[in-house]
């Protein structure tokens, strides 16, 4: 666990630091999404090629806005996850635990 979190706090975490697999829909679909830029970037000219690029800039910003918002909501519910999993003062068989453990202390 410490050497997560020393890694963590010297940025040799990075999550979002991938490969991406060729031949899969997302790379796919980047290839197209790049290609069709190129091509409409050839076609415009001047306020519409200005435009263009007000728009994919626009699309990235709301991109990883939502890719930030979407890990930091992940990372808390691991977070909550994980305390209801070490709370174990939440249910009858815990109870019956303790009293067992009790018990054998007694003896």
């Amino acid at each position: 666990m410490r050497e997560t979190l020393e890694d963590l706090y010297y940025g040799n975490i990075t999550p979002y630091d991938r490969q991406i697999r060729s031949s899969t829909s997302l790379m796919k679909a980047m290839e197209q999404s790049q290609e069709c830029e190129e091509q409409l970037t050839k076609l415009l000219e001047g306020e519409a090629h200005s435009l263009l690029l007000r728009l994919i800039n626009a699309e990235n910003e709301i991109g990883s806005t939502l890719a930030l918002e979407n890990f930091i909501l992940g990372f808390r519910l691991g977070t909550r996850l994980t305390l209801e999993a070490l709370d174990e003062d939440d249910g009858s068989l815990v109870e019956l635990l303790r009293r067992d453990d009790r018990r054998e202390e007694q003896e």
